[in-house]
């Protein structure tokens, strides 16, 4: 670590529906200090992940992010946040 970086705290994304098909997995660790961390760290991954992503609402400790600035959205040790994709469906 150089001078003036920290660690960054590890938290827990957990995928839904699409996007835990696009990520292939239901969770994972990753590290990052800002949800605009974790939004970076996803869109990297793979382009179908990208996509859902830029489709996605997300949950921050159980709480919705909502339009708030991801970068002013902090994150401590074991947050979790919740990617949820839009759902379609019911009954007709």
């Amino acid at each position: 670590m150089t001078t003036g970086e920290r660690e960054q705290p590890r938290c827990t994304v957990r995928y839904w529906a699409a996007a835990r098909e696009a990520a292939g997995v239901s969770s994972e660790e990753v590290a990052a200090g800002t949800l605009a961390d974790v939004l970076h760290v996803l869109r990297a991954r793979s382009p179908q992940l990208a996509e859902v992503v830029s489709r996605s609402a997300f949950l921050v400790d159980g709480v919705p992010a909502g339009r708030r600035d991801p970068t002013q959205v902090l994150l401590h040790r074991g947050s979790v946040v919740d990617v949820l994709p839009p759902f379609a469906g019911g009954a007709r």
